[in-house]
C-alpha cells in the first residue's frame, strides 16, 4: 500500500460535502482514518454522511458536520472556520470542493445576478474559507495542505454556455498559485484539481446519454467510465499525506486525457 493510503488523524474540512464530488472524497478519506468536518448548506445530507462515516469508525466520532453556505458575508464564514477548527483542534488539510455551473445562457443572455452568484460560489466563498482556515494554519505554525476543485474549463477556457463558470475557475488556478507563492513561508501547500465529468448523482443522466458516450468515445484517450473513487480520491489523498510536502502551486488534471486533442479529432463529429 502507498504511504498516502493512510491518513490517520488527519483532519480535513471539506466544502461542498453533501453530494457528487464533496461527498465522495468524504467517504474515503474516512476509509484513509482522516477526521472529517463536512461543511454545506444541506445539513440533513450532511448528518447522514457523518453518520455513515462514524457508524463503521472504531475511534468514536470521526466525522462531525457544519453548515455554511460559501456565499455568505466574510464575517459568518470566519465564525463558522473558527468553529471548525475548535471541534478537533486543528485542520490540516482544506478540500475547496463548494461550487455551481450556473445556467446554460450566452455571454449575451446571462444577467449580473447570475454571474455574482457563480462567482461568488466558485472563487469568492473558496478564497474567505481558505483565507481564514490558513490564518489559523499560520497561527498554530502547523502547515498544512489546500486543495482547490477546479474544472478542465478553467484550463481550456472553453465551454459554451458557461462564462461565469469557466472564468471563475480559471479564476480558481491563479488563486492557488498565489496562495501557493504566498504561503511557502508557512509550509502552507495550495494546489488545484481540474476534473473533467466524473460519473455521480449530479452526472448520470448526462453521462448515459448516446451523444455523450459517441464523443467520449471518439475524443477521450482512455476509454474510461471516470468515477470519482478512485479517480479524484487518490490524487487528494496524495496531495493531503506529508509525502507530497515538496508539491505546491499545482494544477492536476484528471480527465482521462479529455482536453488533449482538442475537439474534433475525428471528422465524423
Amino acid at each position: 500500500m502507498e504511504p498516502w493510503c493512510e491518513l490517520k488523524d488527519k483532519v480535513v474540512l471539506v466544502t461542498g460535502a453533501s453530494s457528487g464530488i464533496g461527498r465522495e472524497i468524504c467517504l474515503d478519506l474516512g476509509k484513509a482514518g482522516c477526521k472529517i468536518i463536512a461543511v454545506a448548506r444541506r445539513v440533513d445530507r450532511l448528518n447522514s454522511l457523518c453518520s455513515e462515516i462514524n457508524s463503521s469508525s472504531s475511534t468514536g466520532i470521526q466525522a462531525a458536520a457544519l453548515k455554511l453556505d460559501v456565499t455568505s458575508d466574510a464575517a459568518t464564514i470566519q465564525k463558522v472556520v473558527q468553529g471548525a477548527w475548535g471541534i478537533f483542534g486543528k485542520i490540516d488539510a482544506l478540500i475547496n470542493n463548494a461550487g455551481i455551473r450556473g445556467n446554460v445562457k450566452s455571454s449575451l443572455d446571462l444577467s449580473k445576478e447570475e454571474w455574482d452568484n457563480v462567482f461568488k460560489t466558485n472563487l469568492t466563498g473558496p478564497w474567505l474559507v481558505s483565507k481564514y482556515v490558513c490564518v489559523l494554519m499560520r497561527d498554530a505554525k502547523l502547515g498544512g495542505s489546500v486543495i482547490n476543485i477546479s474544472s478542465i474549463a478553467g484550463i481550456r477556457g472553453i465551454l459554451p454556455g458557461a462564462l461565469a463558470y469557466a472564468c471563475s475557475k480559471i479564476g480558481v488556478d491563479t488563486m492557488s498559485k498565489m496562495m501557493a507563492v504566498e504561503l511557502g513561508v508557512h509550509k502552507i501547500r495550495v494546489n488545484s484539481i481540474a476534473p473533467g465529468i466524473f460519473k455521480s448523482e449530479i452526472t448520470q443522466g448526462l453521462m448515459q446519454k448516446e451523444w455523450f458516450k459517441n464523443v467520449t468515445e471518439r475524443t477521450v484517450p482512455l476509454k474510461l467510465q471516470q468515477t470519482v473513487d478512485p479517480g479524484i480520491t487518490s490524487l487528494v489523498r496524495y496531495l493531503i499525506h506529508d509525502s507530497s510536502q515538496y508539491i505546491s502551486g499545482n494544477t492536476y488534471i484528471v480527465d482521462s486525457g479529455a482536453t488533449l486533442p482538442g475537439v474534433p479529432i475525428f471528422s465524423s463529429l
